[in-house]
């Protein structure tokens, strides 16, 4: 098969180019002294469309999520999470570095926790532990299958923060995806949440940036904090146009994603090879090939039908959907997924 099909992840997508010439066209200033409209367009579009007051554009999604615990917490405290989060598993161990806090490691349902089991971990008023400060969320979960909160349950654990002072924060490097999926309104997470990271640079396909959002009155600590991280961009609104035209454009597409992503999973369950495909929600497949397959062996049989993926622990191999996987695309990549044998 001569065409590689990227199925890595939704970061791989580049702009389209109707993205380009917005971004081209980009009004821009120094973002650092408070000057590039384009970036506080962008950061007060989403802020309102998320039912937040500000927000604060960012390179990445982990320095959104960096930023947001060195906010709501101080040395010795606690951050409570799924152990499948992101932040804990893959943001350079930055929980501990920036912010000098422990994680309280959860074992959710596919990485969603529930209120109980949030009560539960809350630590005692006692020297011996750590400050019970922040609670974080992942939706949609990575680590999961792209697998989606039901919002009641958000709000049951918004609950118990609220009874017990912890703040909560939301990774939401997929929410528009778990939104699509879900028909949740979006400003009802702006009601429940303390802070929210969204990434521009995955399924809405933008080629860099997330924004964090949040109160007006912890912006102004948050733009310390994004300074003291190496975060503060000048001319950034090149990049900005490039989330604004996303937001306005590639939310509602994000459904064709999850449909080939569901084409994915059918035709993955019916592979002789394979042992267990994980419930498909979103743009995330992950499958585990039978016992007696090494992954290494079955990542080079993939690659050489021009399918590329990733490894995803010790068994798991993920698949990700994305802008620029056409239906053609998906076509070859069924064809090469029979047409394997082992």
């Amino acid at each position: 098969m001569s065409t590689t099909i990227d199925f890595r992840s939704d970061t791989v997508t580049k702009p389209t180019p109707e993205m380009l010439e917005a971004m081209l066209a980009a009004e821009v200033g120094d973002d650092v002294f408070g000057e590039d409209p384009t970036i506080k367009k962008l950061e007060q579009e989403l802020a309102d469309m998320l039912g937040m007051e500000a927000g604060l554009f960012c390179p990445s999604g982990t320095m959104t999520n960096q930023i947001a615990i060195r906010l709501h917490t101080q040395p010795q405290d606690e951050v409570i999470c799924d152990k499948r989060s992101h932040i804990y598993l893959y943001e350079g161990g930055g929980i501990a570095a920036n912010s000098l806090v422990t994680p309280c490691l959860l074992n959710g349902d596919r990485g969603r926790i529930t209120a109980a089991h949030l009560l539960e971990n809350i630590k005692p008023d006692d020297i011996h532990a750590p400050v019970s400060r922040l609670v974080s969320l992942e939706n949609t979960m990575n680590k999961g299958g792209g697998c989606c909160y039901d919002f009641s349950e958000i709000e049951a654990i918004q609950k118990v923060c609220r009874e017990h002072n912890l703040a909560l924060h939301l990774d939401g490097a997929r929410l528009f995806n778990a939104l699509v999926k879900t028909g949740d309104e979006p400003k009802s997470y702006g009601n429940v949440f303390d802070t929210i990271s969204i990434c521009l640079s995955k399924g809405l396909g933008a080629p860099v940036g997330s924004a964090l959002l949040m109160s007006n009155a912890l912006k102004p600590k948050a733009l310390r904090i994004r300074k003291v991280f190496g975060g503060g961009m000048r001319q950034a609104g090149y990049l900005a146009a490039a989330g604004l035209y996303a937001i306005r454009n590639h939310v509602h597409r994000l459904s064709e994603d999850h449909e080939k992503a569901e084409h994915l999973e059918q035709t993955l369950k019916g592979l002789s090879w394979v042992e267990s495909v994980m419930p498909v929600e979103t743009n995330i497949v992950i499958f585990t090939p039978e016992k007696t397959m090494d992954q290494k062996v079955v990542m080079d049989a993939l690659k050489n039908v021009g399918i590329l993926a990733v490894p995803f622990g010790p068994r798991d191999i993920r698949l990700v959907t994305h802008l620029d996987i056409s239906d053609d695309h998906m076509d070859l990549a069924e064809k090469g997924l029979r047409q394997l044998e082992f």
